[in-house]
């Protein structure tokens, strides 16, 4: 058999045949290294927009053409199913030849297959069904019941989350250890743990975590059956190998010690999952799990210019926690990075829209142009913005603000005590959250409101005086209708921001999120407190519910050309001609939550987002920050973020609203980047700073959250209860001067000089020397 012609075994070229080299010849020099080391462990350092997905299926194809090994002796492993597809499609195309049947596919999906190949060895059979979310919250609501465990007190999905986590940790119930399980469950989560574990067993389930965790379990006590996948996969391949987490890491390191031909694939730079389990550390130390491994840095980007390269290489170099590369481009320098700072927070918007449609009358198409916030509930704004102006707009990632769950169920509240007949609205929140009220309880109300030809909300006023409904339900429809009243007689004494904040408190619609454990739960929180600021921007309940219908109503047209607005997360893996990056601001990018709970950690794993964002951009990248910002219903005083101070300002145009920091442009003279501090340039003028100005910045370097504002002033709002007390007289925009009765922290019941009593928000008011 000549070099040329097939190995009648792998069906492909022998081993040396120059058809392998083809497949290597448009790549460039190091792109070629990574593909054609392929002995020993190999780390394949990828930045941004270097070709990773080229250089990984064409190294699978190489080992094949090459006839280095079977199809069924290589591993590649993805993270996603479209990822998958993509490179089944790929390599197929390089190999011309089918990949059904190949070792390739997501961890789950790879797992899954060895575990049905063995499942006898841990008690299952191969047909076992995989449950999803909600069959494994039902499964652990039993076993709570079973335990005589409060659910009230302790949610089926709060513990489930914790097994969760302990399964992505690669941790069975006996290695969970008593101080990590702590008094969750009133101390018996190990114990529901084992249960849960147990009764999977007995149905021939596993849930998702599961896949992982008993192949672990399975290598460890059946070292045959981990001896024969070792001798099996002579290469392993892993696409993001940044993002995996504990059990992924695991289950890799056992596969590789056959061969230890392993290939990962990764960016520690763009590690942004730490919330949902991933581990930076495994790809830091890669070579030290794989001792003498290659390592090979993917530093030409073919996406970004050099002003945009330039910007987020000086902003990622402050992370301590990093490999190092240097990401550089033959495509020119284009554009500086712009960074505007604006006064506030509907000024960015309004700035954005502006810049957007200047760009699409210059012929830019709108699906080219992203907006990328931090957190989903800042999406509002701009949605707002775009609609007033007419800006077709899609979200990526999530639902539109206004479409989404939690956001939708407090709207069924507020329309209830505005329309009592809204019979939708009615049906979606009679048991949410739960209390008792299920679909026996609404088709019985369906049946009294036929009967009598009524709305669901009236009958119910006489279904919860007869006997149709057992006793605990017919109470807890009284309760429900009890609230209804009050807050119907508070709206006519309150105003709609206090109402609609006493709604999700007493309906116990915010502490059922409070109790969530799950990654999603800050969110929804987070939407809920922006959905009550957003009210503060109208006069009345009633308008601010017709503007809702009237956005929603805009929905409805699907344009195919749309500015795409998402969050940093969701925007990994994508590009754009033009990027904004809006709210670069102290707390809230980087996000104090997350610096908060994961200390240096946090903030690190914060600047590989920024680092994301700005290299999502191939043509324009625009920074943005206000200098106050009206988040979930107060103001905040707002200072850039520190990650504009670490922009290097050889690559960066600064440009600011006239008067914002003392003068028309650029921050009062500049002096920012490499280090400096954006406000150093106003050390020495102290009459150009705000109280608020000075007081947020000495909390930043102090390490404190930012400092609150009064709306419309500069002057600082203690964050803790009591700015306002009994006696306090104080001024409100719509109701006028008035003598503050009673304070509940940011609750205030006051006498209005003339609008009667009513309860409002503290930071709806001022001191009288502070009106307008």
């Amino acid at each position: 058999m000549t070099d040329t012609e097939p190995n009648p075994s792998t069906g492909v070229p022998a081993a040396g045949a120059p058809d392998a080299d083809v497949l290597t010849a448009d790549l460039n020099a190091t792109q070629s290294e990574a593909v054609r080391t392929v002995d020993g462990p190999v780390l394949v350092l990828a930045g941004a927009g270097t070709g990773k997905t080229r250089v990984l299926t064409t190294r699978l194809a190489y080992i094949l053409r090459a006839g280095l090994a079977m199809h069924g002796q290589i591993l590649a492993v993805t993270f996603t199913n479209k990822a998958a597809r993509e490179m089944k499609e790929r390599v197929g195309a390089m190999t011309r030849r089918p990949v059904e049947g190949w070792w390739l596919g997501t961890f789950h999906a790879l797992a899954a297959r060895m575990l049905r190949q063995n499942a006898e060895r841990i008690g299952l059979n191969p047909n076992f069904t995989i449950i999803d979310t909600d069959d494994q919250l039902r499964l652990m609501k039993q076993l709570l019941q079973a335990q005589s465990i409060d659910e009230k007190k302790w949610p089926a999905r709060t513990v489930l989350h914790a097994v969760q986590r302990w399964k992505d940790r690669g941790l069975t119930p006996d290695q969970v250890s008593a101080e990590d399980a702590g008094d969750l469950a009133g101390g018996k989560a190990i114990e529901l743990y084992k249960q849960y574990q147990q009764r999977l067993l007995t149905l021939n389930a596993c849930d998702f975590g599961d896949l992982l965790l008993h192949c672990l379990t399975l290598f460890r006590e059946a070292g045959d059956v981990l001896e024969k996948y070792q001798q099996q996969f002579k290469y392993i391949l892993v696409d993001e190998y940044q993002d995996t987490n504990v059990a992924q890491y695991l289950w890799l390191r056992l596969l590789a010690q056959g061969h230890k031909n392993i290939c990962c694939v990764g960016d520690d730079d763009q590690s942004i999952y730490g919330w949902r389990g991933a581990e930076v550390g495994n790809i830091l130390r890669f070579e030290q799990d794989f001792p003498g491994a290659s390592v090979v840095r993917l530093e030409k980007n073919y996406r970004s210019t050099g002003h945009i390269l330039g910007a987020a290489g000086g902003l990622i170099s402050h992370n301590e926690g990093r490999l190092g590369k240097t990401l550089w481009t033959e495509i020119d320098q284009g554009e500086a990075v712009r960074v505007r700072g604006l006064w506030d927070g509907d000024a960015e918007a309004r700035f954005v829209g502006e810049e957007v449609e200047a760009l699409q009358a210059d012929g830019h198409p709108l699906s080219e142009i992203a907006v990328l916030v931090r957190t989903g509930a800042m999406t509002r704004g701009f949605e707002d913005r775009f609609f007033t102006i007419g800006l077709p707009y899609r979200i990526v990632g999530g639902a539109r603000f206004f479409e989404r769950l939690e956001i939708r169920d407090a709207l069924a509240y507020l329309r209830l005590i505005q329309s009592p007949d809204d019979d939708l609205a009615f049906e979606r929140i009679l048991n949410t959250p739960k209390r008792g009220l299920g679909d026996k309880a609404l088709q019985t109300l369906y049946q009294a409101a036929r009967a009598r030809g009524t709305s669901l909300m009236r009958a119910a006023f006489d279904v919860a005086q007869t006997e149709e409904l057992r006793p605990q339900a017919r109470r807890a429809l009284g309760t429900l209708l009890e609230k209804f009243a009050r807050w119907r007689q508070l709206a006519q004494e309150s105003d709609h921001v206090s109402l609609a904040q006493t709604v999700l408190d007493e309906s116990g619609y915010t502490e059922m999120w409070q109790r969530d454990k799950s990654a999603e739960a800050p969110g929804r929180l987070d939407n809920l407190k922006e959905l009550i600021s957003a009210m503060g921007e109208f006069d009345a309940l009633g308008g601010f519910l017709e503007h809702v219908s009237l956005v929603m109503e805009t929905f409805a047209d699907d344009a195919a050309e749309k500015v795409t607005v998402m969050t940093l997360h969701a925007a990994k893996g994508l590009e754009f001609d033009t990027v904004f990056l809006a709210g670069w601001e102290e707390g809230l990018f980087p996000n104090q939550r997350a610096m908060d709970e994961n200390g240096v950690k946090g903030l690190e794993e914060e600047r590989r987002l920024a680092y994301v964002g700005l290299t999502r951009a191939k043509r324009r990248a625009i920074v943005s920050f206000a200098a106050n910002r009206r988040m979930f219903g107060s103001w905040n005083a707002a200072i850039p973020s520190r990650f504009v101070d670490e922009l290097p300002k050889e690559h960066v145009k600064m440009e600011s609203d006239p008067g914002l920091y003392g003068t028309g442009t650029g921050f009062g003279g500049g002096g920012f980047g490499g280090g400096r501090d954006t406000f150093s340039s106003f050390a020495e003028q102290p009459s150009r700073w705000t109280p608020g100005m000075a007081r947020a910045y000495q909390r930043r370097q102090e390490g404190e959250a930012p400092t609150k504002f009064i709306e419309g002033t500069a002057e600082t709002v203690a964050s803790a209860p009591g700015k306002f007390g009994r006696g306090d007289r104080v001024f409100h925009r719509k109701f006028g001067y008035g003598t503050v009765r009673q304070a509940e922290g940011e609750r205030l019941t006051i006498d209005f000089d003339k609008a009667d009593t009513k309860k409002v928000m503290a930071s709806f008011v001022v001191p009288p020397e502070q009106a307008d």
